[in-house]
């Protein structure tokens, strides 16, 4: 490498360093001063872990006076690189490369490959092995399942597995009292939710036990539902209040009580409605399908 004075070079040692400027060859020594930090660094010539910054047209420059240009062309004088190019004005510019600003940032691979600012093959290691253990979770056959802070029982992880994986599944948990439904129904939830089947999700419970399924969905799935009480749903009446949250657990009652909450409701396009306690519903024919 030829050193001259006045030219710029970065460190692709510590890229905090900015843009510096030779200042001084002494022998097998080369010191250069770097206006981005007020420092000045001396490296030995021979391995000095500095890289030639050279633009080419098309590329964009600024300078320290805070002109900025596109590249049109490049010619060298005495050693030292001059750049031509246009300013926002369309008007043509000339500025040597002592005239550039010391903040550069290397920000395009194209840029970093040219200059020599290559990173350590173990972080690139590091990122193949993190996108290749992130390809096999999305294609376990167990996504989504995991993670759920409970015991895994055969009959809850059959049932969550059998209806997670289904788009827009249309089920009834119906096994005896105690034998886990709710959690059957978070698990299943957490499924629709982290395989991106589904994003907006309603649970309609009796008022007695909103604060346990709201509990219980934070504690064992971390799903950070949104309490939608009387008093929540009253601070909305300018608004479809169903609309402002994705995951939202309110009262059945509720919706029974004020037709206007249920057409509200209704209009939330959700792609999931779980309701506890659905065995005390009841089918009608002018409510078929509802």
């Amino acid at each position: 490498m030829e050193y001259q004075i006045g030219q710029r070079w970065a460190s692709h040692a510590d890229a905090q360093l900015g843009l510096g400027i030779v200042v001084d060859i002494d022998g097998r020594r080369v010191t250069l001063a770097f206006p981005a930090v007020d420092e000045e660094r001396t490296y030995a010539i021979e391995n000095a872990p500095l890289t030639r910054l050279r633009f080419k047209a098309g590329d964009y420059i600024s300078t320290i006076d805070n002109l900025e240009l596109k590249v049109t062309a490049v010619r060298e004088q005495q050693g030292l690189l001059v750049y031509i190019g246009i300013d926002h004005h369309e008007q043509e510019r000339t500025v040597s490369e002592l005239e550039l600003d010391a903040f550069v940032q290397l920000t395009t691979p194209q840029q970093r490959l040219l200059n020599g600012h290559f990173d350590r093959n173990e972080e690139f290691a590091l990122r193949v092995a993190t996108f290749t253990h992130a390809d096999a979770l999305q294609r376990s056959p167990v996504r989504g399942l995991l993670g759920s802070r409970t015991s895994l029982l055969p009959h809850q992880v059959y049932i969550a597995a059998e209806v997670g994986r289904r788009y827009a599944p249309r089920v009834l948990l119906a096994d005896e009292v105690g034998l886990g439904k709710t959690i059957e129904a978070g698990m299943i939830i957490q499924q629709q939710l982290l395989t991106g089947r589904s994003t907006r999700v309603l649970v309609l419970v009796p008022p007695s036990l909103l604060h346990q399924w709201l509990v219980e969905m934070l504690r064992r799935f971390n799903l950070r539902f949104s309490l939608f009480d009387q008093q929540r749903l009253d601070a909305h009446e300018d608004e479809n209040p169903f609309e402002t949250e994705q995951l939202v657990l309110s009262s059945l009652e509720h919706l029974l009580q004020r037709p206007e909450l249920s057409r509200q409701a209704l209009d939330a396009s959700w792609d999931l409605v779980a309701i506890d306690e659905a065995h005390h519903l009841h089918w009608s024919a002018q409510g078929a399908g509802d």
